[in-house]
């Protein structure tokens, strides 16, 4: 009972701190950020492979 108590007893405490819009938000924009870093990533692959191709 003691070990349920304390797993739950957190989760009920963070739901009262934070408002499920919060929390929703700080996600998308944490992909978002992360959605974005990708997409220059592969761009610069991209540019990358064919500057290597172009130069033989």
């Amino acid at each position: 009972m003691q070990t349920v108590l304390k797993k739950i007893i957190p989760l009920v405490l963070i739901s009262f701190f934070f408002t499920s819009c919060s929390v929703v938000e700080g996600i998308f924009k944490a992909g978002m950020g992360v959605g974005i870093f990708i997409v220059i990533a592969v761009i610069a692959m991209i540019v990358w492979i064919i500057s290597r191709i172009t130069k033989k």
